[in-house]
Parts: C-alpha cells; structure tokens; sequence
C-alpha cells in the first residue's frame, strides 16, 4: 500500500494543475524559459518591483573581534552563525556539488524548471518514495529569504513557506524576475550564503568552520559533497547532531550527481565515497564569556568594548540597536587589545594574587597620545560559573574590576592623586622648585573631628618622618610622597582647582558621595590630594598618559578600526584627543615624575623615591610613575609611563573595602606594573621624555636632606576627613 501523501504532494498536484492546465500544448511547444518567463513578466513586471529583501538582502552575519594584529580572534557575536564569502572564495568543488545535488539544469532555466516542476509531480504522485519539492536553487534562495528577512513581521516570515498554491507561484514568480537581473553566479553565491547547513551554521562560510574547521576554499571534494547534501534535511543529516550514517548517504547520492552531471568522474566519485568521514567540528564562540579556550581574561577587555559599543550612535539609535547589530551586522573589529601585553599583564596580576584570592591586582594599559586600551587584566576568571559559598566575585565575576561601571565604583589610589595637585599648581604659576619645610604634621584650614584632627582641624601626618620632614620642592616632594607638601601646596592652590585637574585628565567620580563632594564642596575637599576618591586602573592610566603625551587626552577606546559586511569601513573608534594641559606644564610634572621610579630630573633634584626599583626593572629607560597607598594600607597602587604606554596597578579587596591588603603588597604591584611596561615597549626605540622649561623648573635649591634615601617602600595615612567635615557643616546648617 502507498504511503499516504503529504500536503506538499498534494500542493504540487493543485499547482501543476492549474499552471499548466490548458497549456499542455505549449509545454510541449515551447521552452521552459520561455513559458515562466512570460508568467514573470506577467505578475511581476521588472525587477525593481521585487521585495528589498532579494534586491539586497539583509541576511544576519556574525561579527568577528580580532587583537590588534587583525589575526588573533578574541570571540564572535552572533544571533545567526552566518559570514558571508565571496563565489571566488568557495572551492569549485563545492559549487558543483550544490548544483549537481539541488539543481541539476540550474544553468539552463530562467528561474523555475518545468521539467523539474513534472518530474517532481509525477514522483510525488506516484507515492511510495523520497517526495521531490521541484524547486530550482533560484526559487529556494527566494524562500530563504524571505523567512529570515529582519524587515519582515513573524507572520511574514512564516508567510513565505506556507504549503499553499499562492505561495508557490509567488516563488516561482520572483525567481523568474531574478533571473532577469542576476547572474547566475550571483544567484548560487548567494544562495551559498543563505542555506542552512545544520548544527547551527547558516551560509558555506560558517557550515565549512563547523564541520571541517578551514574556509571553504579548501574544501575537498568529499567535504563539499557532505555539505552539499545537508540542505535537503539539515537536522536529520548532519552528522554533528544527526545521523553520520545518514549523511554518508546522502554525501553518496551527491558524489553520483556530480559524476551524472560530469563535474566529476566516477573514478572520482568513488574514492570519494570510499574516505572516511574525516570531521573536525569547530564551535564558533559567541559573546565575552565565550572567549578563546585558556583566555578568558580576554573577556573584560571584551565587556569593554561591548560597552562601548552599546555608546555609538553608528551602530543604531537606541542600545537595543546597536546590540543587534553587532549579533547580526557582520562587523570585523580589530581592537586595540595587544595579546603579548596582555599575557604578561595576566601573568603579573595573578603572580601577585591568585584567582583564588579574595583580594585582586587589576591592572589596565593605554596607549599615550591615542587613548588605545592594550591591556586588561586580573585575577579572575571572566566567567558566569558559580562560585563557592561566600565567595562573590572570586574566582569568577563578569564585574568590570578594571574599568569601572555598573556596581563598581572604583579602589582609592593613594598618593597617585599628588599629580594633579602638581599639575594645578604648576598651571597656576608655580615652579617645580616652590618648597616648604614639611612637618611631621600639619593643621589645615579644614574642620574635621576624631583621630586626624587636631583643634578642631584636619592635621594630616607623613608616614615615615625621617625621610620625608623637611625642606621639599615637587621634586623631591613627589619622590618621596610627602604628604605634607602637597596638601599645603593644594591649600595654596585650592582644592577645587585640584579636584577639577583630575576630572580634566579623566578621573571619573562613580561613587555617588565623591560625585556629590566634587560637586557641591570640591573647594574643602582636603584630602582629596591625598587619593581618597575611589577611581579604576583604566581611569589612573590614561590619566598618566595624558601627561606622558604631553599634555594631550585622548578618550580611552578599545578599537583600532571596525569594517562592515561590506569591507567599508566605519567612522568610529578613532583617537579623539583634545589639549587640556599645557606642553610645558605636563613636562614638568613628568620631570617629577622621574623621581619616584629611580630617575633623575635633567635639574638634578631628584634624591630618592618610592618605586626605585623601576628603574632597574627596566634597565634605565626613561620612566616616571607614582606610588599610591591608601590609609591603613586598604590599597596599594603603582602607575608608570613611558612616553610609548602607561600601566596601572591597583591592589585591592572588590568585595570589602575594609579588607587591607597590607605595605607588604606594594613593592609586587610595583614590579607587576614595571614588566608589564617593559612588554609593551619592548622593540620600541628608547623615547628621551623632553625636559620643561626653565621658567617652570624655576630657581631649585639643593638643602641638605634630612635623612637619605631609604628603601622602596611608602605608607602613608590618608585620614579622610569627608564624614567629620559633613557632620561638622550640618551642624553649621
């Protein structure tokens, strides 16, 4: 007994019947071309009155992200696993095996194949086999189309493969007008683009990375005619998912095609029957969670950039937009990410603390003068695995540690904050070489209360007397950290002046009680000069950088170039820099600078510094940078520069910012920071930092210091006096 007939036999009955009702004659008569060219001519004019969607269509691709040598893949995005490839860019093998498989005379039908149409009526009637659909290449691509076109409603899409007669000569209507246009070389290349090939790849390109892992110009002739033959029923053939001996089969039965059509021999078609099916499936990752296998800290600087991205009206107007089109506008992406950079700042960070630490090392590097983000590192994986009991962010958190954002706010830097003092000073007038005789404590014009307060007063202390009382310039005042100098220099200067140098340079205030203070009381903020504003190691970085570039800021960015589908590119992601610092101004602060790290100023002032260590770490390259430790040691930080890149390391518990991580910690964040700078400069020439003026430099003095040089190590209190201050003003009213 014949098995009984679907609704797709029973369509093509009704079809066949009424196209070619009354027109038996003329079949025989005329050609096929002919015959459905009329009927195209007839229902659908020209091709300019074909739907936009197959005039050109807007097919979803997967967009790719590649480091900053356009070759090492970070991840894809992706709704849709499609990329599409050029014809050329296709093995000739896989173009013949498609056709020999799906449509056999599709180089001789103008869009829709009477005799396929017949033949595929008789079998279908007949019963008792594998039903045949009739469809040309031309008249599936229409099809596939049509239900993935984006513009379209879900009805719509749906619409396009209802099993009804209208539907059908609609397709064969609009296949016919294709034709018109087209050639045939464009209609298979987009075909090729569009089929679905199972296991979740849409169009050739995605298909030959899944199954076989190589592009599809390498394609071997019994890879070509396995694909081939899984858009007839992709689910039940693939061999990922399905059946291997199914698609072995089928792979068969294409492999006779070729050799009945003459694009192969049957000597051919037999060897290639007879290899075994040789897979190598590749899952394309999709999104910053699915990052390279062994890379998952690649997944920040990932977040980053999806961040950013989200920010970018080229990308569509709303959030939503711009998210969609980088799941589905086919984008290639070189980002600025440098994978030796960030290797070693990886490596680094976890040296220092292991993912398993509660407290982290993360550490960001930018590029002077560009605002480019080479690396983002800690130790953690970026993952959405659980972690253990009472464990929040460690060792897996997809919280940007490094950049700052959503819940987090930022780490307090310490004494990384006394060069924007330097900086409003010197912009004001000042010298390098204005001194004073630091105390070991000082009585400030700010009230405050509790144990730094003295009278009534904020009296901040220098944390280790011997080596930092006394006689100090900014030279020797920044080298050595005293804390002294610079708040009575940020008295004389006014710490509004101060706060508004950091917000210049690109410090931003997440925390909502710093954002209220810079606001509403930045002019009595006394500590501020002192590190007490939470800020990120991507902030501080590019911070620093924008004195390494002398006085040029650059807004921080996590590409170097972004192409659409098209291989056009996008107007985003270019350096957007502005002048906020004078040239003269910002080489004086570097001048300073060099104190810290080992170095000496051309002026001769510097005697002795915080992170001498650097200087040996890099083997006398030229360098500047800043100790930073926050009070009670809660954080440790370190941020260098060379004129090439500048680093920020910031130790620090996420989760409990009373947790102190200890002084012990701050000469590995030191030496953390310094290898990290001496990978990103490696290669480069050694770049001489140009020394300021004499007019800045001023009249220096060479006092007899108090105590010499002393290790490598700075603690220094920072007595936040913000609480006692507010308490004392809502006193006041």
């Amino acid at each position: 007994m014949a098995a009984p007939r679907s609704p797709l036999s029973r369509l093509f009955t009704v079809l066949l019947a009424g196209l070619l009702a009354g027109l038996v004659l003329a079949v025989a008569a005329l050609p096929g071309n002919l015959l459905f060219g009329f009927a195209a001519q007839s229902a659908i004019g020209t091709y300019a009155a074909l739907p936009e969607a197959l005039r050109t269509p807007a097919t979803p691709q997967r967009s790719y992200l590649y480091a900053n040598d356009s070759k090492t893949l970070i991840t894809t995005f992706y709704d849709v696993n499609r990329t599409d490839v050029a014809l050329a860019d296709i093995a000739p093998v896989m173009r013949q095996a498609i056709v020999a498989s799906e449509d056999r005379r599709f180089y001789d039908h103008g869009g829709a194949d009477v005799r396929g149409l017949l033949r595929a009526l008789v079998a279908n009637v007949k019963g008792g086999g594998t039903e045949q659909g009739g469809s040309t290449l031309t008249m599936q691509y229409v099809r596939n189309v049509l239900k993935t076109d984006p513009t379209r409603s879900a009805e719509e899409r749906a619409a396009a493969t209802d099993p009804t007669v209208g539907r059908k000569i609609q397709e064969i209507r609009y296949a016919s007008a294709l034709e018109q246009s087209l050639s045939k070389d464009e209609i298979l290349n987009r075909y090729l683009n569009i089929a679905y090939f199972g296991s979740g790849a849409y169009g050739i390109g995605a298909a030959s990375q899944r199954y076989f892992g190589k592009p599809p110009a390498r394609l071997t002739l019994a890879e070509a005619a396995l694909l081939a033959g899984l858009v007839q029923s992709p689910d039940a053939y693939s061999p990922i998912d399905g059946n291997k001996d199914a698609a072995l089969a089928r792979r068969g039965y294409v492999l006779d095609s070729m050799a009945a059509t003459g694009a192969i021999t049957a000597a051919q078609a037999a060897q290639a029957k007879a290899e075994p099916l040789a897979l190598k499936p590749t899952a394309q990752p999709n999104g910053c969670t699915a990052v390279a296998q062994g890379h998952d800290d690649w997944g920040f600087f990932c977040d980053y950039l999806r961040r950013w991205w989200l920010t970018q009206p080229a990308f569509g107007a709303t959030a939503a937009e711009r998210e969609q089109a980088l799941r589905s506008g086919g984008y290639t992406v070189v980002t600025s990410l440098d994978p030796e950079v960030q290797a070693t700042a990886q490596q680094q960070a976890t040296k220092v603390y292991g993912y398993d630490n509660k407290r982290a090392l993360p550490i960001a590097a930018v590029q002077p003068g560009t605002g480019q983000v080479l690396a983002m590192a800690v130790n953690r994986h970026y993952s959405l695995a659980d972690n253990p009991d009472g464990q929040a962010n460690y060792p897996n958190t997809v919280n940007p540690l490094i950049s700052g954002g959503a819940s987090v706010d930022g780490y307090q830097a310490g004494s990384t904050f006394k060069l924007f003092t330097m900086l409003a000073a010197l912009e004001s007038g000042r010298t390098l070489s204005t001194g004073f005789d630091a105390p070991a404590k000082l009585r400030t014009r700010y009230a405050a209360e509790g144990p730094g307060s003295c009278d009534g007063r904020w009296c901040p202390v220098n944390a280790n007397p011997d080596w930092m009382d006394g006689y100090r310039m900014m030279w020797d005042g920044f080298g050595r950290s005293v804390n002294t100098y610079f708040v009575w220099l940020a008295e004389q200067v006014g710490q509004d002046k101060v706060v508004e140098m950091a917000q210049r340079l690109g410090i931003t205030f997440r925390a909502e009680s710093d954002a209220a203070f810079a606001k509403d009381n930045a002019a009595n903020w006394g500590s501020f000069t002192l590190g007490v504003a939470a800020t990120t190691p991507l902030d501080l970085a590019n911070a620093y950088a924008t004195v390494a570039a002398e006085g040029t800021y650059c807004t921080p960015v996590p590409v170097v170039s972004v192409t659409d589908a098209t291989g056009a590119k996008v107007p985003v992601g270019e350096p957007s820099c502005k002048r906020v610092l004078d040239a003269d101004v910002a080489r004086a602060a570097t001048d300073a600078a060099r104190c810290p790290v080992g170095q000496q100023s051309p002026y001769g002032q510097c005697n002795g510094g915080t992170a001498t260590a650097v200087n040996r770490i890099l083997d006398g390259r030229p360098v500047a940078g800043k100790t930073g430790s926050s009070e009670k040691n809660a954080t440790e930080t370190f941020v260098g520069f060379t004129p090439q890149v500048a680093v920020a390391g910031i130790a620090a518990n996420p989760d409990d910012p009373t947790d102190s991580v200890g002084s012990a910690v701050q000469a590995r964040v030191i030496d953390a920071v310094a290898r990290v700078i001496g990978t990103a400069v490696k290669g480069q020439p050694e770049t001489a930092f140009t020394a300021p003026s004499r007019e800045l430099a001023g009249e220096p003095r060479r006092p007899v210091p108090r105590a010499p040089a002393t290790p490598d190590r700075e603690r220094e209190p920072s007595q936040d006096p913000r609480a006692a201050l507010q308490r004392w003003l809502d006193r006041r009213g």
